[in-house]
């Protein structure tokens, strides 16, 4: 055991200033060492399991004098009865920084879990969407609590609320949370089961989602009206007229004509392939151009300074509203999206086209694994002569 030092008083370890280690006495090893710019804190030289250490005990004045000797003292305690102080602190260093982590709160998970995901949205617009979603309804109620401690009861205070009124929401927003709370778990940030699980917990005290959604479909236009209808259209002029014509002879979505830009146009290929962050499904779509759908683009002129295939007067794509108020305006009943139901039931009702050729036309993602592995490829050509026939029975030749 290292030889006693005298014991110095607190006043005479103030007055200390020379560079250097300097025993303070009082117990066996314990120094004061001063750096070089001044800087004074304790430390242990003792011996553990036959090896020298050092032990550092803190900064001087923050760490008097008394309260070293204590603590040095509980240390050398230690050593005697066999126990490694050192190894004793890092594990309670360790346990706190796992029950600081465990206290991260709800939307610090959610957004860290976001932030992980970010490559996977589809878009900018989708990823606002989960933010906003979380924002509105989930943190409330689970944000500011810490996410080990979210249960069933937190979750279902969220969700009862709108789960009736608002059954769409409802059941993205417990998707939200479940995938969450997943990330938290599989971070370690919470153990046990994911109280936003659908399957075997929530189901068995709410109601199904599909039992009180009430189907709202996109009005639609009867298809033996939809030759009149074109032939009033073609004679509007307007930015609006060519997209909504564009968007019947293609059976797109309108926000992706509205968005279609020139260089997805391939025109000696007779083409439009929509990239995948703009198609509802998230996945590249081509669409075969018929002669009447390419006819109208060769006649379009280009706007200097825009991308977009069908511009608003500056430049921007055209609103969501543009074909909604044109055809409001020649007073039909129906929707934009509606000429896609149209466009379906022609196929079905006027044409022997097998179903997964129409659905694929429409870029619908086929639910049946028999179908999809029937289909191998996308089935272009068929589909190109599929979009021939619509055009040309949009252009009144018939059914």
């Amino acid at each position: 055991m290292p030889r006693l030092a005298e014991e110095k008083t607190a006043l005479a370890v103030r007055r200390l200033t020379r560079r250097g280690e300097h025993s303070v006495g009082g117990v066996a090893g314990l120094r004061l060492r001063i750096t070089e710019t001044g800087r004074k804190y304790w430390l242990l030289r003792a011996r553990i399991a036959g090896r020298p250490r050092e032990i550092g005990i803190g900064a001087y004045p923050e760490v008097g004098l008394a309260r070293a000797r204590e603590v040095a003292s509980e240390m050398r305690q230690a050593i005697r009865e066999g126990r490694d102080p050192l190894a004793e602190r890092q594990e309670r260093q360790n346990a706190l920084l796992v029950a600081n982590a465990k206290a991260l709160t709800f939307d610090e998970c959610a957004g860290r879990y976001l932030a992980s995901k970010a490559a996977e949205f589809r878009n900018a617009k989708h990823a606002a969407q989960w933010k906003s979603t979380l924002a509105t309804y989930a943190s409330p109620t689970l944000g500011p609590l810490p996410v080990d401690t979210v249960e069933l009861p937190h979750v279902l205070q969220v969700l009862e609320p709108i789960w009736r009124e608002k059954p769409e929401t409802a059941s993205r927003l417990r998707g939200r949370i479940e995938k969450v709370l997943d990330y938290a778990t599989v971070s370690g940030y919470r153990r046990g089961e994911n109280p936003a699980r659908w399957r075997g917990n929530l189901d068995a005290i709410l109601p199904a989602p599909s039992k009180l959604k009430k189907v709202k479909h996109h009005r639609a236009l009867p298809w033996p009206e939809l030759p009149a209808f074109m032939a009033a259209l073609r004679d509007r002029g307007g930015t609006a007229a060519r997209a909504l014509e564009f968007t019947i002879l293609t059976a797109a979505r309108s926000g992706e004509v509205r968005g279609a830009v020139w260089d997805e146009i391939d025109i000696a290929a007779g083409t439009w392939t929509v990239p995948g962050e703009r198609m509802k499904a998230g996945k590249e779509h081509v669409v075969p151009l018929s002669e009447h759908a390419l006819a109208l683009l060769e006649h379009l002129s280009h706007m200097e300074g825009t991308p977009y295939v069908f511009p608003a007067l500056k430049g921007g794509p055209l609103s969501d509203m543009a074909l909604s108020a044109l055809m409001r305006r020649m007073q039909v009943d129906a929707t934009p999206h509606g000429f896609r139901s149209t466009f379906r039931d022609w196929a079905a009702e006027a044409t022997s086209y097998p179903n997964e050729v129409c659905e694929m036309a429409l870029a619908h993602v086929i639910p049946n694994a028999v179908e999809r592995a029937y289909r191998r490829g996308d089935l272009l050509e068929k589909r190109r002569a599929l979009m021939q026939e619509w055009a040309e029975f949009a252009a009144g030749g018939g059914a």
